[in-house]
């Protein structure tokens, strides 16, 4: 560049790193402006994608108002890797509408996982030099200054992820007479659709297709699981899967609550459904072990399902809403509070009923400012599953217990589906897509909202304690 050249025109001679440059600088900047105007954005780009007519297998036999319906629906729950859908996808979407919605999915998983880890290093940013220095190993960020570096970090993980997915599926498909092209395609959109968290499906009858296949429901349950663990938790265990000792307090909790929630789920709906005729009344124990284990799972934010979610108990819908609620890890494609915020509020709650001052886990004391931020999350959680609610009680006529369902299945960017969305009017799905996005990014930004706040007064109130409980 000339040395006569002026800084307001660099951005005309290096355009790439100028967006590199204002990228970096928003990030840090503003996260949360950050994170929903591009998600926002892609959502828009990919719902005009699907409005086009070539994405839909008969586009003269479509209502056009509801064709707009169904296509912002499906490029919020791709995007949002939620997996929720008022159609049927292989018989309402064309080829290039699926090869939309994956291609959704992907760069939705990138994303969210980026954006995560983005908020995660502007967090870092207010934090004091040893706290900076945690938060860059629970990263393994080569440059918290950067966001490229982040970036290839997410894409190589994600990737190999996928393509190990792929590459174990596909002689599976081969095995069961799909033709070379299929078996291509069939691996790597459920590899994709799997560790992303999505959920979709593009076979009749859902992951039900495969309910008498092992080798592809383990898969798909393995990467919906390791999907879900978190990109800080993944970075973690691969580089110290031989050394547990040197796994941070973030790698310990999420394996350790995730385990919990999956025992226990496990457990409750083997003892829900084992006698349950519409489900797994009438089917072999090894046959029974496996589909729980895999509906156990699917709760976390998967979104696959072998059996009819409508036919199941309302003991299993309640255990469900709460699985789906609590959601995966932080900085993964899971949604729902998340694992660690649940971890923080029971230590906190079982701390107090010790009556001890500080909370401690694993050798680590947790700060006030954790629980008291774990504490908004779950608040505001269960606000927006409450006004989500209401608001779909009075557009859908189906009863509470469905709603419920359908309501914290998009909070929690899951998938599973009582029947609502297919039943739903135009102005339903309007609403579930806005609770989907809000799911997607609202505890994020929230959580990066209010680490980042630093408002200390320079006075304290007289101490008073009034009567609780």
């Amino acid at each position: 560049m000339s040395k006569n050249s002026s800084p307001r025109f660099d951005w005309l001679l290096n355009p790439g790193r100028w967006v590199r440059d204002f990228v970096d600088d928003l990030a840090v900047a503003s996260p949360a402006q950050l994170a929903i105007g591009s998600f926002v954005a892609v959502v828009v780009a990919f719902a005009i994608l699907l409005m086009l007519p070539a994405s839909v297998r008969d586009p003269g036999s479509v209502d056009q108002a509801t064709h707009i319906a169904n296509s912002v629906f499906v490029a919020v729950s791709a995007v949002c890797v939620t997996g929720l859908t008022p159609v049927v996808t292989e018989e309402y979407w064309s080829d290039f509408g699926i090869s939309v919605i994956t291609a959704g999915i992907q760069v939705g998983g990138l994303g969210i996982l980026t954006l995560a880890s983005v908020l995660g290093m502007a967090v870092s940013r207010r934090l004091g030099v040893r706290q900076r220095l945690i938060a860059q190993q629970a990263t393994s960020a080569l440059n918290l200054g950067q966001v490229g570096s982040l970036l290839k970090a997410v894409v190589i993980t994600i990737f190999t992820a996928e393509s190990i997915l792929a590459v174990l599926l596909f002689p599976r498909f081969l095995i069961r007479g799909e033709s070379l092209g299929d078996s291509i395609w069939y691996s790597v959109f459920y590899s994709i659709s799997a560790f992303n968290n999505a959920g979709f499906t593009i076979h009749e009858g859902g992951a039900a297709y495969f309910a008498s296949d092992p080798w592809i429901l383990s898969l798909i349950m393995v990467g919906v699981f390791v999907g879900s663990l978190g990109f800080p938790v993944v970075l973690m265990v691969t580089m110290f899967w031989n050394r547990p000792s040197r796994w941070d307090l973030h790698t310990k909790l999420t394996l350790t609550t995730t385990t919990t929630v999956l025992a226990i789920g496990l457990l409750l709906l083997a003892l829900f459904e084992s006698a349950n005729p519409a489900t797994l009344g009438d089917k072999n124990a090894g046959h029974t072990f496996l589909e729980v284990l895999f509906m156990a799972v699917m709760p976390r934010s998967g979104g696959f399902a072998t059996m009819e979610v409508a036919d199941m108990s309302q003991a299993s819908h309640l255990l469900m809403d709460l699985m789906m609620f609590i959601g995966g890890g932080s900085s993964s494609t899971a949604g729902g509070i998340k694992v660690t915020t649940v971890a923080v509020l029971v230590l906190a709650a079982y701390a107090e009923a010790r009556g001890q001052q500080d909370v401690h886990v694993f050798g680590r004391r947790l700060t006030s400012s954790t629980i008291k931020l774990s504490i908004s999350v779950l608040l505001t959680g269960a606000m927006i599953v409450f006004i989500g609610t209401l608001m779909m009680l009075q557009i859908s006529a189906e009863p509470l217990d469905q709603v419920l369902f359908e309501v914290i299945s998009a909070f929690g960017t899951v998938g599973l589906s009582s029947g609502v969305s297919a039943t739903s009017p135009d102005s339903g799905l309007y609403v579930l897509s806005v609770i989907m996005l809000i799911g997607r990014l609202g505890t994020i930004t929230l959580a990066a909202a209010l680490s980042m706040q630093d408002s200390a007064r320079l006075y304290r109130y007289p101490e008073e304690r009034p009567v609780v409980g």
